[in-house]
Parts: structure tokens; sequence; C-alpha cells
């Protein structure tokens, strides 16, 4: 298994927790950049987006950092994108693949790749959307092309040809990069790694377990004995 130091994919922390936020950019040189999603500042109770997005973008000045529109509307979306692309230099605008009719958002991809709006498009499971997408991105701006590998092995299927035929795809595009999106474990960063990806995303508990590489596993199976141990005396189960 390749070294930390030496993995080329790239990882994102996946979360809105700004502290969590400001910490990994200021002492984990792991994460090289960030995304955010509406379900995600949901659970960490964010009720104001813009003040949400511009206090992350004061700590985060040069790491990019995804913003999704939440629209269900394309001409809506539009108009969000552009209030997001104007926040700051690093801030990438997160277009979903689809509205929640399924009518694709290629339209919209291209006007605002056409423009020079750094795009990060999400929600994506099937080659087909990766297909056309890449048909109307700009080959000379930069992209993210999200693809959730972790909701794709949830339904049995392995994601990892799925990704290298994605990677396929995107080689016309240079400045595209493929993003595995919701990881389950520590395994899919080097599996991801692996195949090619430009970039992985994880929480912040996920990337705490990276530190367990190459932990010993008879002393790891002694602490999970601990650990139930502690549970069962601190819950005072008797028979």
């Amino acid at each position: 298994m390749v070294d930390l130091k030496d993995l080329k994919v790239k990882l994102f922390m996946d979360g809105a927790d700004v502290e969590a936020i400001k910490k990994a950019a200021k002492d984990n040189p792991w994460v090289k950049g960030f995304t955010t999603n509406p379900t995600l500042m949901a659970k960490a109770g964010i009720k104001d987006y813009a003040a949400f997005a511009k206090e992350v973008l004061k700590y985060v000045t040069e790491l990019p950092v995804s913003f999704e529109v939440f629209s269900d509307d394309f001409n809506e979306m539009e108009r969000e994108a552009r209030i997001i692309a104007g926040w700051a230099k690093n801030a990438i605008v997160k277009i979903p693949i689809s509205n929640t009719k399924g009518e694709p958002s290629y339209k919209l991809v291209e006007k605002l790749a056409k423009d020079g709006i750094l795009l990060n498009v999400t929600a994506i499971l099937t080659i087909d959307q990766v297909e056309n997408l890449a048909k109307v991105l700009n080959p000379n701006v930069a992209s993210i092309v999200s693809v959730f590998a972790g909701r794709i092995a949830d339904t049995g299927v392995d994601p990892i040809p799925h990704m290298k035929k994605c990677l396929e795809i995107l080689k016309p595009l240079p400045k595209a990069e493929l993003l595995w999106a919701s990881p389950r474990e520590v395994l899919n960063l080097y599996q991801a790694n692996d195949c090619g990806c430009h970039i992985i995303t994880a929480t912040p508990d996920l990337i705490n377990k990276v530190t367990l590489r190459n932990k010993d596993l008879k002393q790891y199976s002694l602490e999970t004995v601990q650990m139930f141990y502690n549970d069962a005396v601190k819950s005072g189960f008797k028979l």
C-alpha cells in the first residue's frame, strides 16, 4: 500500500463545521480542499448560507471550497451560481447533475462553463451522465466531476471499473478532475488513488481514521475488546 505522503489523489474534507474546516486548513497538510452541500449544512444547523460561506472563505483563501446551489429551477440555479462564483476566486460552484424532476442540468453547466465559472458537477452515478457532461464542459476551464462511488457500492456494484471508465471519458478534458464522492472507509482513499481519481472527499471522522494506517491488528483487537468491556461496565449491565 502506498505511503500517505506518496498519494497522488487529493483529499478534500466534506462537511459544514466551520471550526473543523478552519483547523484542517491550518493544521492538516493532507487536506487539499473542501466541499459542502445543503444536507451537511442543515445537519450543522446553518441558517444563513452566505454568512457561513463567507466565514469559511475568510479562513480558506487558497484551497478550493465547493458551495452548492439549492434551487430546483435552472434559471434560479444560474442566479445562485453567479453569486457563489463572485464570493472568492477559490469558490467552486456545485451544480447537481439534474433537478428533482430528473431534468438534466447540461445546458446550465455548458452556459456557466463557457463563462469561465469553476464548477463541481455533483450527484453523478451513471456512465451516461459522465458522457453527456463531458460534451458540455469547457476544456479550458477547471472543473470537478463528482461521481458518488460510495453510493454505487451501496447497490452491490464494484465502483472501481465504473470510476476507471469515467476517467477514460474525461481524458480529452485535461482540466476536468474526477472526484470519488461518498467514501465509506479509509480503504476507498487508496482505491481512488490506485485507479487514478484526482480527488476524494472524506468527512472529518473518516480523515481521522487515516492515522490508523499500518496499525498493529493484534493491538487493535485488544483495544476493541477493551472498548466493549468499558461500555458494558459503564452501562451497568447485569444478568
